[in-house]
């Protein structure tokens, strides 16, 4: 018959394993970053810079790999009482990065596709080259 399991200290190893994955995908991040010299504007964005990364499920809006090896969620928006004033979409676009604030597991995940997709962003930019 085996051992007992201890559930608590299986969680809290399991929380580990994902804490250090998610602190050296974090070191990852900030090295794929520092080598897209320049970083490209975000597609439909007028002031941000960054890659799209692949969604998971639908409860984040845009995430995006900032050029700061950081992942952001993109709000763009209208100064509606500006709009009204002014005529000028562009000066009353609101674009805003707000760091991803995700648990360390989901964290991993989004970790990963932003490093895929800048990867292959590299790859694209090194093909045309």
């Amino acid at each position: 018959m085996p051992d007992a399991l201890d559930p608590m200290q299986e969680r809290a190893v399991a929380d580990a394993v994902v804490t250090r994955a998610a602190q050296q995908l974090r070191e990852q991040m900030k090295r794929v970053a520092a080598a897209i010299v320049p970083f490209p504007a975000f597609p439909g964005a007028v002031f941000a810079y960054g890659i799209e990364v692949e969604p998971i499920g639908t409860e984040q809006g845009c995430v995006i790999f900032g050029d700061d090896g950081t992942l952001y969620e993109l709000q763009i928006g209208m100064d509606a009482s500006q709009a009204a004033l002014d005529s000028d979409q562009v000066g009353t676009r609101h674009e805003e990065l707000v760091p991803l604030d995700v648990p360390a597991a989901e964290f991993v995940t989004y970790a990963h596709r932003a490093i895929a997709a800048a990867t292959a962003y590299l790859e694209r930019r090194s093909a045309e080259a």
